[in-house]
């Protein structure tokens, strides 16, 4: 297929590979979710049929289709499907409220809504039958791009972020041998499909013959009986997913049998150090890798356990693209050790990516997604967290992810959010929200919080005040937005006392 027009020549169609895949054994498993198996025949069928019904409604090449489905074998079908169109995937979480869904949908202006009834548009449930359309080959082509993923970012706007690598094997997978995504293994795929990283790794292993297990709703102890029942050589987690999983009882962990693994790789938040020992020590430092990236994907680091031991809490190396910090006030490149705005940029400086319903925030060819850190000697990346979440106290700087990892370590906390509430001598204090477990009091966690950070964070960066909730922080793919959970309780705050 020609480069140009997506007709034919030097690029492999994603769909022509999964053709490929289906002749060389039709009868492996291509995606499964607990409830069904798709062979990889079965697979090429179904989304031929699909994409046909698809294309009845109005779907052409350079479409958005958005996929708003729960984590089933479905949600995986539809984004070969739209691929066979060359039209473009666009992921959206199916429990957005009508509010919020309607935003993503005015910034995405898709031509087809899979899973939810979009009045004034084109849509289709998503348990369409679809068997009676025909199951022959669509025509080969290449679509503008692979995937569109939305993101709220700390500001809760919705952007879709319309990846720059079309939808061929030489662009969509070109990232594979960094990832450890070697060919025809076991993927289990433990975090909801709207997200960028688990939809994107899970697309790139389906592309490469493995296996896709997809889990319908994360549970730490499934997720052990899955690795072993399915012998999954790479594991998708988050740092909060981890902390789940090392909270099973000690014999239940014991008897899991993760030899299978040869690839846990977590990203999506800061991973708190005592989670991170853990993990390494059970499945072996070797076997775990660390991104720091967005979804723009202009720059990218990476770093394995083994490395991480010889620089704990770091996210590893620039191994994509290229990186520096900045004084986020006055803009000047700052020096090795001294955190700082990240700034990034493609290796050939052409774009990633292209946002639709947002505008970078660009200076002279550089961008940034408003992460802060900084550098060690030996180039090693240490995040601090993102500028809009820090918090001044006093004039100085608490970086929000910092005091969560200190939190985190406490034996009674199962999860906790960081925030700044306004005071009127330091301008801002730390306010931290704890989730515990049921039945645990209150008034005995925050005393023995507050004995413990003593001896691990400066008296600036303590929290000031404590609330304790009895439900997670964070969603499944480890995210919190730290900014609605600051807007909700402003106005408490400034509530003047009597």
């Amino acid at each position: 297929m020609s480069r140009d027009d997506g007709t034919a020549g030097h690029v492999t169609p994603l769909p022509t590979r999964l053709r490929e895949l289906a002749r060389a054994a039709p009868d492996a498993p291509a995606v499964s979710d607990g409830e069904t198996v798709l062979t990889r025949a079965e697979l090429d069928a179904r989304t031929n049929r699909l994409a046909r019904a698809f294309a009845a409604r109005g779907v052409g090449p350079g479409d958005l289709v958005s996929i708003a489905l729960p984590n089933r074998a479905r949600h995986m079908e539809c984004s070969v499907a739209v691929w066979k169109l060359g039209a473009v995937p666009q992921p959206v979480s199916h429990r957005l409220p009508r509010g919020e869904l309607d935003a993503v949908l005015q910034v995405a202006d898709p031509a087809l809504v899979v899973g939810l009834e979009t009045p004034g548009r084109a849509w289709l449930p998503g348990d369409h039958d679809a068997s009676g359309e025909s199951a022959e080959p669509l025509p080969e082509i290449v679509g503008p791009s692979w995937k569109a993923p939305t993101s709220g970012g700390s500001t809760g706007r919705p952007k879709v972020i319309v990846a720059g690598q079309r939808a061929c094997v030489e662009e969509a997978l070109a990232r594979v041998d960094g990832l450890r995504i070697d060919r025809d293994g076991v993927f289990l795929c433990t975090a909801p499909l709207h997200h960028n990283a688990p939809y994107m790794f899970s697309l790139m292993a389906l592309l490469q013959g493995h296996h896709v297990v997809v889990m319908q709703r994360f549970d730490a102890q499934r997720t052990l009986d899955l690795v072993a029942g399915h012998g999954a050589t790479w594991l998708y987690v988050v740092p909060t997913m981890m902390s789940r999983i090392l909270r099973l009882p000690a014999s239940v962990r014991d008897a899991a049998d993760m030899s299978s693994l040869r690839t846990v790789l977590h990203v999506g938040a800061p991973c708190p150090p005592e989670v991170k020992r853990a993990w390494l020590s059970w499945v072996g430092p070797e076997t775990v890798i660390e991104l720091y990236s967005g979804t723009e994907s202009q720059a990218g680091t990476t770093i394995d356990g083994i490395e991480w031991l010889a620089h704990p809490g770091s996210v590893g190396r620039v191994t994509r693209g290229l990186m520096r910090v900045h004084d986020p006030e006055d803009g000047r490149e700052l020096p090795t050790g001294e955190t700082g705005e990240i700034w990034m940029r493609s290796a050939d400086g052409q774009p990633t990516y292209r946002y639709l319903g947002a505008t970078a925030r660009e200076r002279d060819g550089w961008e940034s997604l408003g992460d802060m850190g900084h550098f060690d000697d030996d180039g090693y990346l240490y995040l601090a967290d993102r500028r809009s979440d820090m918090v001044l106290v006093g004039g100085a700087n608490v970086y929000p992810a910092e005091v969560e990892a200190a939190l985190d370590g406490h034996p009674d906390v199962l999860g906790s959010a960081v925030i700044g509430l306004p005071d009127p001598d330091y301008g801002q204090v730390v306010h931290a929200i704890v989730h515990t477990p049921d039945g645990a009091d209150p008034a005995v966690v925050e005393e023995s919080l507050r004995a413990y950070l003593t001896e691990r964070l400066t008296p600036y960066k303590t929290p000031r005040t404590y609330e304790f909730v009895p439900h997670p922080l964070r969603d499944d793919a480890g995210k919190v937005r730290r900014s609605a959970l600051r807007d909700e309780r402003l106005p408490r705050a400034r509530t003047p006392s009597p």
